[in-house]
Order: structure tokens, then C-alpha cells, then sequence
């Protein structure tokens, strides 16, 4: 029995006293789902509740009484063997070895889909994430959203949510037209222009682009820029596709801003939002009354020369996911980026979406590696394939994953690279590949976890301490998968993989799968390589979740 299927039968219970008459408490009071937790002394039982203590003053009665109650609806409950009340009122409920052991055959036989749920079905998300500039390469500014944004995608999937992974490419504006005079200088051996884009990348580029257009030295500047600007561009844009692809991280959709300005979307925005009376204008420019939903100032959509902002762009953009039927928006942005968040509600209250419900900002800390050095290429930046070359992509987005996207982060090469215990990634993927080493050693003994066809599995027998232990956490699963997705925080999913790796080090040390020397192979050893497989199966299942592997040796 997990801690979810206990926690909606006490509820059950609680719903049947009040109906019966015997807790006097209004039905609205009964939560659909009561708190259990682990006891700090497991000789009181497997879990403990303090619903009593809680509702008690609100039934007229004290809590103890309220328990004595409830506790007589709760034994009834299957798969419970005990109930006894402690204190002024805590309920210990001891489950019975047979309902708590069922969970490892279910689990194996759920395969892959073990942990998804359907909590956010029928939510269509377009998620926008890393969207750097093509006009250099990935560096570590990057690589927090990169291991993250898809991470969250990946939790939001699992808990039946429809995302659309989009990178959002700022090809449009001076920019790509400084990176294009950057190319071009490099080719001509002159110096880079002001403001221009330095690093042994461009002078790559240029090298590109002269060996698809090989006269293009040959043509004037006016003419030659257009060419340069698309070709680098096209070039740049394949090397970051490539470093994610590296990185383990795909998006279905590279949305590029240009097209936006080719499609003449800005006017289209300007015009749907002025007819929803939040345009006006002023000084020759045209403006959005952003001040109307809580932004600190009114923002210039069109300058008075007639030239769009970068803010037209973003309110052309949301339009545009609107429009292709997304309920939901979240915007994963940089540590610099605070200012941002109420100008984007503010363009979805005047676009007649609600900022509570259909947009949503995560702002991400900074990110440091002690001891990275400059790339070589770029000179001034860290780059993201330098540390998946130096580090590794399983370490990278492992250690990114397992903290709060809010918190400012070191990451500790020296760490990373130790095969203890001490790294966090090689503890829980040694408890992968160390369950896997020990599913072939006990197929080798004889050991299967079906005899003539049959399955061969007793959930009575996963009796001991460290099999309830280890049963528990991995029936968790589910519901850390499901905050993760409700809070966007896939670091949960970290975290208690780490916590079922230490269960599962603790069982495996305490109790054989494959029989001693010429014992004869039982029930008891084949169960217990229906849960070490269990086991396999949920670490698995929560690395891929994160974006990181799974190994089968190490």
C-alpha cells in the first residue's frame, strides 16, 4: 500500500464516520487527502497521521476520543494490520507485509509508465526556454535553463500535460546585423567593429560562410552583408541545435522573431490590442497601457520613427502562442530578467488572457563551475560544450536538476568527477547499474522471476525492515512526480531518487537475491528480484526524467 493509497482511505474513512453520524463534523471539512508520514520511531508502526489532532476541536470532541473513532474504520481498511493511537491523539498504522510487498510486482509490470499520472491532463503548455542569441555559442549563462527547462517539460509530460518545448530565436534587430559586420570584418582581416562580436568562433564562421558562397569577398560591403548575416546565422544556429542535441535537450519548436516582422504579426498586435482599448498614442509613438495590470510603467510598442521595439516582438509572440491554441505559457528567463514578469502578465491581461492562470515567469539564479576556464573559441565565456566535454552531460544536468532553479549555484568539478558517494550522480546511478549487476548474478544463479511460465511472486515474504523500508519510497514515487510537475521543481525528483539509492544500498546489504553456495533457489529469492527490479525500474524512470542515463554497469 503506498502512503497515496492509505492517505485516500483514511479520507474514506473520515467521509463514512461523518456520514454515519458518529464524527459530528460538515462534510466540506473532510479533506480528500489526509497527511501520512513516517513515525521517527518505527517500532510505532509503518505511518502515523495526526487528523485527529486537527479536527478534533471542530467535531466537539477531544482528540484522543476522535482517534478511538476513527482508528475502528481504519483497521477494517485492506492491506492494514494495526492501528494504535499514541499520545494525545496520533494514529500508527502498521500495513500488513502482503499489501506493501504487491507494489514491487506492480510497479515491474507498469514498466516505463510507472510514476506518470493524469493530473494535468487536458493542459496544453508551450514552454520557452534557453532562446539565446544566434550570434555565439551556448555558454553556462545557458546551460541551468537548458538542463532544467527541459527537465520540467519532461515532469509536466509525465503528469499528463500536452508541452511544446520552443526556443525562441531573437534573430530579428541591430544585433544580428553588428554579428553580420563581425563576420564580415574577419574575413577582410579587419578590426572587430564597436560593439562587435570577438572570439576565434566568428573567424570559424567566417570560414563557413566563405566556403558556401566562395566569391563573397569579392562583393561590396552593401552586398555582401545580407549574405553574411543569413549563411553565419544558419551556421550559428547548427552548432547550438548540435550542442543541445549533446546535452540531451530537444525542442519541438524554433520559433524565429524575423518571421514575426515578415509576417507583419507586430501591426497585428498593435491592432488586436488597441481594438481591446489598451493602445494609445503619444509623442508620435504608440504605446500599451501596462500601468492598467500592475506594470511600473506604459510601454512603447512603435517608436515615433515608426520603428517596433523589442517589446512589440514579445507581445506579437504571446499573440502568436495564443493563437496556436495555448492555454498555458511559461517562460523559463535568465537572473536578469525580474523585470520582465509584469510586463509579460501585462501583455496577457490586455491580450484577455487572466496573468493568474494562462502565463507563467521562472526566473533562474546564476550558475558558476569552480576551475572552468574561458572557451577558446569565444575567449570570454564558459562554453556549454566545454563542460560536457570536461564534466559530462549525466553530471551537468544531474547537478543542475537537484537544486531550486531560485538559488545561485556552484557546481564542484573535483566533485563530480569522484566515483563515491560524495556525487550525488554516481550514488544514485551506481544504485542503477548495481541492481542490474545484481539482476544478471541472480539469473545466472537460477534465479527468474517466473517458474514455467508462471509468475512466481509471495509480497508476503518482502517482510524485512529494509524491504518496507525501500517499498515505501518507491511507492512516493508517483506523488514526488507530481509535485515536481504542480510546483515545477524537478529537483524533487533528485532528491528522492537519492533517498530510494540509500534504501536500496541498505536492502541490498542485508538481503540476498541469489541463494549461498548449493542452496536451493525459493520464493523468497525470487521475490526479491521482483523488487530489485522494482527498484530498477523507478530509478530509471526518474533519471529519464532529468535527462541523465540509466547505466547498466559502471
Amino acid at each position: 500500500m503506498t502512503p497515496e493509497e492509505l492517505s485516500l482511505a483514511i479520507s474514506a474513512c473520515l467521509k463514512e464516520a461523518v456520514a454515519a453520524g458518529d464524527i459530528a463534523l460538515p462534510a466540506s471539512a473532510v479533506p480528500d487527502e489526509v497527511r501520512v508520514e513516517r513515525p521517527k520511531n518505527r517500532d510505532h508502526g509503518d505511518w502515523a497521521t495526526n487528523i485527529a489532532l486537527q479536527l478534533a476541536k471542530q467535531a466537539g470532541t477531544n482528540p484522543r476520543e476522535f482517534a478511538t473513532i476513527l482508528s475502528a474504520r481504519l483497521k477494517s481498511i485492506d492491506g492494514v494490520s494495526a492501528v494504535d493511537i499514541a499520545g494525545p491523539g496520533f494514529l500508527n498504522i502498521t500495513v500488513d507485509a502482503a499489501a506493501a510487498g504487491a507494489l514491487a510486482k506492480a510497479i515491474v509490470e507498469a514498466g516505463k509508465q510507472y510514476g506518470t499520472n493524469t493530473a494535468l491532463a487536458g493542459h496544453t503548455v508551450n514552454m520557452e526556454f534557453v532562446s539565446a542569441n544566434p550570434t555565439g555559442p551556448l555558454h553556462i549563462g545557458h546551460t541551468r535553463w537548458a538542463a532544467l527547462g527541459d527537465s520540467i517539460a519532461r515532469v509536466l509530460r509525465a503528469s499528463g500535460a500536452d508541452v511544446t518545448a520552443e526556443y525562441y530565436i531573437n534573430d530579428a534587430g541591430t544585433q544580428m546585423n553588428v554579428f553580420a559586420h563581425s563576420v564580415y570584418n574577419r574575413l577582410h582581416g579587419l578590426p572587430v567593429p564597436d560593439g562587435g562580436y570577438p572570439g576565434q568562433y566568428i573567424a570559424d564562421l567566417g570560414h563557413e560562410v566563405l566556403t558556401e558562397h566562395p566569391d563573397i569577398r569579392e562583393l561590396t560591403e552593401i552586398a555582401a552583408l545580407p549574405v553574411i548575416r543569413a549563411a553565419a546565422y544558419k551556421a550559428q544556429m547548427k552548432d547550438i541545435k548540435s550542442t543541445l542535441a549533446d546535452f540531451g535537450v530537444e525542442f519541438d519548436v524554433f520559433f524565429s522573431e524575423q518571421e514575426l516582422h515578415d509576417a507583419g504579426a507586430i501591426e497585428s498586435a498593435v491592432a488586436r490590442l488597441r481594438e481591446q482599448g489598451h493602445v494609445f498614442d503619444d509623442g508620435g509613438a504608440v504605446w500599451l497601457r501596462t500601468t492598467d495590470f500592475g506594470d511600473d510603467k506604459d510601454r512603447v510598442m512603435i517608436r515615433a520613427n515608426g520603428e517596433p521595439t523589442y517589446f512589440a516582438a514579445d507581445a506579437a509572440y504571446y499573440l502568436s502562442k495564443k493563437d496556436r491554441g495555448f492555454t498555458e505559457k511559461i517562460y523559463l528567463l535568465g537572473a536578469d530578467h525580474h523585470g520582465y514578469i509584469n510586463r509579460l502578465k501585462a501583455i496577457a491581461a490586455c491580450a484577455g488572457d487572466d496573468p493568474e492562470l494562462h502565463i507563467e515567469v521562472l526566473i533562474g539564479q546564476l550558475v558558476s563551475v569552480n576551475g572552468a576556464k574561458l572557451s577558446k573559441r569565444a575567449g570570454n565565456i564558459i562554453e556549454l560544450k566545454d563542460l560536457i566535454d570536461w564534466l559530462g552531460k549525466d553530471a551537468v544536468r544531474y547537478s543542475l536538476a537537484r537544486f531550486p532553479a531560485d538559488s545561485p549555484l556552484t557546481l564542484d568539478p573535483e566533485l563530480l568527477k569522484k566515483h563515491s558517494n560524495e556525487n550525488p550522480v554516481f550514488y544514485v546511478q551506481y544504485a542503477h547499474a548495481r541492481s542490474r549487476g545484481a539482476a544478471r548474478n541472480a539469473v545466472a544463479a537460477g534465479v527468474e522471476r517466473q517458474v514455467d511460465g508462471q509468475d512466481s511472486f509471495d509480497a508476503s515474504l518482502l517482510d524485512h525492515a529494509t524491504e518496507n523500508e525501500l517499498l515505501s519510497y518507491l511507492g512516493s514515487y508517483p506523488s514526488i512526480v507530481a509535485k515536481a510537475a504542480e510546483l515545477r521543481e524537478p529537483h524533487r525528483v533528485a532528491r528522492h531518487l537519492e533517498v530510494i539509492a540509500g534504501a536500496y544500498h541498505r536492502w541490498y546489504d542485508a538481503c540476498r537475491i541469489a541463494p549461498m553456495g548449493d542452496e536451493a533457489v525459493t520464493d523468497v529469492n525470487r521475490t526479491r528480484l521482483w523488487l530489485n527490479d522494482a527498484t530498477s525500474r523507478v530509478l530509471a524512470n526518474g533519471l529519464d526524467l532529468l535527462g541523465v542515463s540509466a547505466p547498466e554497469r559502471m
